[in-house]
């Protein structure tokens, strides 16, 4: 399958559309908080790894609000608003740099992490369709020239 990042400028909010909900019934929410720890894991030892909590207990809760925002947003409980509150998503990456180079390491983590899923290609094409947007959504640092 062919992942393309669509190209951003930061401040935009383009139109998105939310995943499929099969993805979660196909994953199941294990297999959702699975697919997010996979995707921390790669991040930790990438070049923003300075974007995510330096301490395991942290990193660990990370983990966990990104599955329970990712599981609400694929038709699951609404553990991200009964934990954390409306998700607010831009707000809460405000502070952190969060530039194009970011956004691209960001996503192509997630393209490792997606072709190892045993999942229907439509359903991933449809989760990548989501993040590739949404992560627009979230750059709010130019890159340093």
């Amino acid at each position: 399958m062919q992942y393309n990042i669509t190209p951003a400028q930061i401040g935009t909010r383009p139109q998105v559309a939310l995943p499929n909900p099969k993805i979660l019934e196909a994953l199941g929410e294990e297999g959702m908080r699975k697919m997010v720890s996979d995707h921390y894991d790669l991040l930790r030892q990438s070049n923003i790894r300075g974007l995510f909590p330096p301490t395991d207990e942290g990193f660990e809760m990370a983990k966990k609000h990104s599955a329970d925002f990712f599981i609400q947003i694929c038709g699951g409980p609404r553990y991200f608003d009964m934990s954390r509150g409306a998700p607010r998503m831009v707000a809460r990456h405000m502070p952190f740099a969060i530039t194009q180079e970011a956004r691209r390491i960001w996503l192509e983590s997630y393209i490792m992490v997606l072709n190892g899923l045993d999942l229907d290609e439509e359903l991933k094409q449809s989760f990548w369709n989501y993040i590739d947007i949404f992560s627009i959504w979230m750059m709010n640092t130019h890159d340093e020239e």
